[in-house]
């Protein structure tokens, strides 16, 4: 199978930052007192690994109630702008311009916009008027992996075409403050805003080649993670047993990723993993009997800029290859389904 080369990849986040102490002191006045146990339940704050996030908007805009259209309009004005920046970075890093673009797909789950963002960004972007728009709701937090894994089978499957990857989510946009849940406290604990951006194109000139990815979903796992329809805009579903499905299942999951491929987890130098969050990276080094501390960088990103949904994973992909990527890597993320998704990266170094 003809691999396909990831020729850049650029990471962007909004200007709003947001420390955990901070989060911990506006999560106890917007949404504190609808937990009589509050003060032992935002433990989660200090175990969740995380120093800084960053908005959408400043904090003090989360602080009135908002409506759907409201966050909407939030959502279109910011995702737009950092899926502009983003993609326009990974199109100069790659020495490709815009109007070499032949497919534009486009990973968000976290705010609906019909025309989608690829379709706004052409105000802004001089892309042809013939480029193939492929936007992609609803993959979550797994949107990184499999986004990327869509892109290279596209790429694959135009030889010679470029294609420009984007993920953006704006994970803070759907705070709620009128009947806050237990999911909703971790929520604010955990999630940040960003996005990131690749272009691809099939052959062997980028910095990795993608030359394999697979996914499994999970029946009856519905209620572990996604969103419910409210009449404020998309509610966060978010299962606490996450942790323990991965150290459960991620192994048996990884082992029928690779074997089509023909690999075995031994035979991996380095995992580049989605970090859904502190507890989730632990149970993925025990299910992977990685050394303890191995996902270092997973921890970094996590740590710099909370869980910011799809485009985590492309985060910590850009801390390992700026130290240098070994010759095979599996980038893997979690999300709704319940699915695991990984892609095969190997290079020459």
């Amino acid at each position: 199978m003809q691999p396909v080369s990831i020729l850049s990849l650029a990471t962007e986040t909004p200007s709003h930052i947001l420390t955990q102490t901070e989060a911990l002191a506006t999560a106890r006045d917007l949404i504190g007192d609808q937990f009589s146990d509050f003060e032992r339940l935002a433990a989660v704050y200090a175990n969740a690994g995380i120093q800084t996030r960053q908005l959408a908007r400043p904090v003090d805009w989360y602080r009135s109630p908002r409506s759907f259209l409201e966050r909407t309009d939030a959502y279109l004005e910011v995702a737009l702008d950092l899926w502009v920046t983003a993609a326009i970075r990974a199109m100069d890093e790659a020495g490709v311009p815009a109007g070499r673009i032949d497919t534009i797909v486009t990973i968000s789950s976290t705010g609906i916009a019909t025309p989608s963002l690829e379709a706004r960004a052409m105000a802004r972007i001089a892309f042809r008027n013939d480029v193939a728009r492929v936007p992609v709701f609803g993959l979550g937090c797994a949107g990184g992996a499999t986004g990327l894994g869509l892109a290279s089978k596209l790429a694959r499957a135009t030889p010679g075409s470029a294609i420009l990857f984007v993920a953006v989510e704006l994970c803070s946009l759907a705070l709620r403050t009128d009947r806050a849940d237990k999911a909703d406290l971790v929520s604010t604990a955990l999630f940040g805003d960003g996005a990131a951006a690749c272009v691809l194109r099939s052959g062997e000139d980028g910095f990795v080649q993608i030359t394999g990815s697979a996914e499994k979903t999970w029946s009856d796992t519905l209620d572990i993670m996604g969103w419910q329809a409210e009449p404020t805009g998309l509610g966060v579903v978010l299962n606490r047993a996450i942790p323990v499905f991965a150290r459960k299942e991620m192994r048996q999951a990884m082992q029928e990723m690779l074997a089509p491929q023909g690999l075995a987890i031994e035979d991996v130098d380095q995992f580049i993993c989605h970090p859904g969050g502190a507890k989730v990276v632990d149970a993925i080094e025990s299910a992977l009997a990685l050394n303890q501390g191995a996902l270092v960088k997973e921890r970094e990103v996590l740590r710099d800029h909370g869980n910011m949904s799809a485009p985590t994973v492309l985060f910590v992909l850009d801390r390992y290859r700026r130290e240098g990527l070994p010759k095979l890597s599996v980038l893997s993320a979690l999300g709704p389904g319940f699915t695991a998704s990984s892609l095969t990266l190997r290079c020459a170094a």
